[in-house]
């Protein structure tokens, strides 16, 4: 009787290995090895269950491990102070390209002069559009949000209207303004952009302690 396994390929050493070394080039091979921060929390994890173990800290002492503890405290709290400290430039990276469906790199202030030079000219639909655009931008900029990718024109009012309490109604129309003439094709008039505009004004001149809760 022939068996099943008569015509098993069985490779050879250096058949082998090249099929594992190839097998472990597989990017998801590279993806599951700890990064560098969790080999560091795994280190200073063993150290310290070393160090607060019965046997070393009967040696060591109480002042002792009263001092190493202030010291890993103080060295969290400055790597919280130096990583955490530039937010805002963060912010501002990530306020650059996609905004409302379309790639764009102008900043708030950028989007604002451009729209006010489209009203100027009577094109009200592409100063309606720049004009929220530069709503959202500079939300974005002043890290009062953080939508997802992709995030529409309500979405952002939402978010905004959390922050801007009393502002939501004004944002919720300059989100409806932006769709209607960006998606519905409808027509915008100067009295929907100036609306806009106030709204934007309002919202750039707000300082952040006067924000409501």
């Amino acid at each position: 009787m022939i068996s099943r396994f008569d015509d098993l390929f069985i490779p050879d050493g250096d058949e082998a290995r090249r099929w594992a070394e190839d097998e472990l080039a597989n990017p998801r091979y590279a993806d599951a090895k700890p990064t560098w921060f969790d080999l560091v929390a795994r280190d200073i994890g063993r150290f310290l269950a070393d160090l607060f173990s019965s046997d070393n800290g009967a040696n060591i002492g109480p002042s002792a491990l009263i001092i190493v503890t202030v010291v890993i405290v103080a060295a969290l709290i400055a790597a919280l102070v130096i990583w955490g400290r530039p937010r805002s430039s963060r912010a501002v990276r990530r306020a650059r390209g996609d905004l409302l469906g379309e790639s764009d790199d102008r900043t708030a202030a950028q989007l604002r002069s451009d729209s006010e030079r489209s009203a100027r000219a009577g094109d009200w639909n592409t100063a309606t559009i720049l004009r929220y655009r530069a709503i959202a931008r500079s939300l974005l900029e002043r890290d009062l949000i953080d939508p997802a990718p992709g995030a529409t024109a309500q979405s952002i009012a939402r978010d905004a209207g959390a922050v801007f309490a009393d502002e939501a109604p004004a944002l919720r129309r300059a989100a409806v303004a932006f769709d209607d003439v960006r998606y519905l094709g409808r027509p915008a008039t100067e009295e929907i952009y100036q609306d806009l505009a106030a709204t934007d004004e309002r919202l750039r001149t707000r300082r952040l302690e006067a924000v409501p809760a």
